[in-house]
């Protein structure tokens, strides 16, 4: 429930928080938010900004942010913008569209206050925000507070420090990857005001070099949980909000501390960040999609509220391809990356890499240190496989990346596929030609040395840069495969392994008649189900069901459907093992009527073997040479 207060009393709230930097003001921001006083599920944040000789200002939040791929448009979620001079009075300001504000007579500049909505649960038209890129409000329980989300830059004015200031309640902590200035500071130490209702809430004071580092560093504020792993020369902060309790950070950390170790032998032992916080908001509300974000320093997940035993496998992939971002792109990146523009951002060719090589390491690590049985990394690939059968391949890998943005939107899930298959390529290609002494990890190392952090490379120069410092035939794979578009030689580069390949083969098996490309996410009621967005190509089973067009699956063999989610996927592996033990498989279906009232309809069907199409079959060769057993190893072992 919102609590409504008047437009009076938000004025006089306002004009009784100010912000208080460490010291004189300087050259850099000065930011303040206060976690302490939310209002209609809104935050108050005020700026003392940077002196300027200009007569106009332009002041802008992020339209989006990197690693999104996505425009968010932070700025719609903006109210009450005001800028005033040192007496307080208010200079003229403009609106020029949803992220950005014109400021007249910007020499007079002494504050910037506005109030900020979340996007949690936000009604307010625009893109939907990917939730780990989101803001989060919930007075007394939980704040996420991706920076984008709440601060905002002046135009050319992005390579100076962003120091900011957060009111807390006694009773929280903020979970980060930046280390901060200052934290636990009483609040009437810092202002001279307070009253004694301020007496419990304390003032944490951060600071980042540049924009770019400012949004790169997410945090999250809650009553604490949280979990310390060293790894190496890092500090690995994990910090959890499980709102009903069901997962600790303390059983994360013991989840994902086997997956940290052996990144850190497969980085060579050492890791380029010196601390690295993983943030973990779970959720028990039903959710239509969830994840994981990464930055430089940490990365943010929001998922859905379960046991450490019902995501062990889950939150040891997330974290085994998030971490693995302090490689790409912290240390490896194009001039798109390096130098972001978070208003008229231009993407890059690469995510093939970024996303990808990240995707691709994040099982590899996994197989090479004991964590997953070879046999089972064949099923990660079959499935990597199968799902990029479900996307366009006959577009450019680099135009995919390039036109992310627009029009190739929908074809981004396609990074975390084919991207990672290419990964597998270019590794299992690089092993071939080095007989087995060079493979991916050894070229990213390479290209991590030869660029590093601060320095970015041309977007159209990495093919022949990565070409030069391996072998022509991996120009030759660039040119064709990922610039081109001839399929994947995966046939090809696996039998270098001894790994036996089919691309289809025509079985009979028992189906509950579904399948990825039949099936689809609608909204009932406000919650997510799954529904059948096409009956076209479906297979025997599913004509003998009966299926149409849009029903929406409720219940199988009796059984309720769970909510979308891990628990799903569960359940309908379940399912699927049970089929050669029924002589019968039941649907009940929510089907539109003549008045297009949803009405339950039962739908069965005689459990009989059909014909089925298998792809992407993978098998170790038994018959290997000991050249390719060699070559295997050098890929699976570490």
């Amino acid at each position: 429930m919102f609590i409504k207060r008047s437009f009076l009393g938000l004025l006089l709230l306002a004009s009784a928080l100010t912000a208080y930097p460490q010291g004189k003001k300087g050259k850099g921001y000065h930011y303040t938010i206060d976690l302490t006083n939310v209002v209609n599920d809104k935050l108050y944040v005020e700026l003392l900004p940077p002196p300027t000789s200009q007569n106009e200002l332009t002041f802008y939040l992020p339209k989006m942010v990197p690693g999104t791929y996505s425009i968010e448009d932070y700025g719609r979620f903006v109210s009450d913008f005001t800028a005033a001079d040192k007496k307080g009075n208010k200079l003229v300001t403009e609106k020029l569209n949803d992220n950005a504000w014109k400021i007249k007579d910007a020499k007079k500049l002494a504050k910037i206050s506005y109030w900020v909505e979340d996007s949690y649960d936000t009604e307010l038209p625009g893109p939907d925000i990917f939730q780990p890129a989101g803001t989060n409000i919930e007075d007394g329980k939980n704040f996420v507070l991706n920076t984008s989300g709440f601060f905002g830059y002046f135009d050319g004015v992005k390579e100076v420090p962003f120091q900011f200031s957060v009111i807390r309640p006694e009773a929280f902590y903020g979970s980060s990857g930046l280390i901060p200035l200052q934290t636990g500071k009483p609040l009437s130490t810092v202002r001279k005001e307070a009253g004694s209702a301020d007496k419990a809430k304390r003032v944490d004071t951060f600071q980042a070099t540049d924009y770019d580092e400012l949004i790169d560093s997410p945090l999250m504020y809650a009553k604490p949980d949280t979990a310390v792993i060293k790894v190496s020369n890092t500090e690995v902060l994990i910090g959890s909000y499980s709102p009903n309790n069901r997962v600790t950070a303390k059983q994360i950390a013991a989840s994902i501390r086997e997956v940290l170790m052996a990144q850190k032998e497969f980085l060579g032992g050492k890791l380029p960040v010196n601390k690295y916080a993983f943030i973990f908001y779970f959720t028990d509300k039903p959710v239509t999609s969830y994840g994981a974000l990464e930055h430089s320093y940490s990365s943010f997940y929001y998922m859905p509220e379960q046991t450490i035993d019902e995501m062990n496998q889950q939150l040891r992939d997330f974290a085994a391809h998030e971490f693995f971002h302090i490689v790409t792109p912290l240390t490896i990146h194009s001039e798109e990356i390096g130098h972001f523009d978070f208003n008229d951002p231009k993407m890059s060719q690469h995510l093939w890499l970024y996303e990808g090589v990240t995707e691709y390491f994040a099982g590899s690590v996994q197989v090479r240190y004991g964590l997953i049985t070879p046999e089972e990394y064949l099923d990660v690939l079959r499935e990597k496989m199968m799902t990029a059968d479900q996307f366009i391949n006959d577009v450019p890998f680099t135009d995919i990346s390039r036109f992310t943005l627009d029009k190739y939107h929908d074809q981004y899930g396609n990074v975390y596929m084919k991207g990672a298959l290419i990964g597998l390529c270019l590794d299992l290609k690089l092993r071939k030609l080095s007989a087995g002494k060079y493979g991916l990890p050894n070229l990213l190392m390479d290209l991590s040395k030869k660029y590093g952090k601060e320095k970015s490379f041309r977007d159209d120069a990495l093919f022949d840069e990565i070409t030069a410092m391996t072998y022509p035939q991996i120009g030759e794979f660039f040119a064709k495969h990922v610039k081109g578009t001839e399929p994947l030689p995966l046939a090809e580069v696996l039998a270098t392994a001894g790994v036996l390949y089919k691309e289809e083969v025509q079985v009979e098996d028992y189906s509950m008649g579904l399948s990825q490309n039949n099936i689809g996410i609608t909204q009932v009621n406000g919650k997510p189900m799954l529904e059948i967005s096409t009956t076209a190509n479906m297979n025997e089973m599913g004509v003998a069901l009966g299926f149409k067009d849009g029903d929406v699956l409720q219940k199988i063999n009796g059984e309720t459907m769970p909510d979308l989610g891990p628990e799903l996927g569960a359940f309908l592996q379940r399912q699927r093992d049970a089929l050669p033990t029924l002589k019968t498989i039941a649907f009940t279906v929510l089907r539109k009527d003549s008045t297009g009232a949803q009405q339950p309809v039962e739908l069965s069907a005689p459990m009989r073997k059909v014909k089925l199409s298998q792809r992407h079959l993978l098998a170790f060769d038994p018959e290997a040479t000991p050249e390719q057993i060699a070559l295997r190893d050098a890929w699976l072992k570490k």
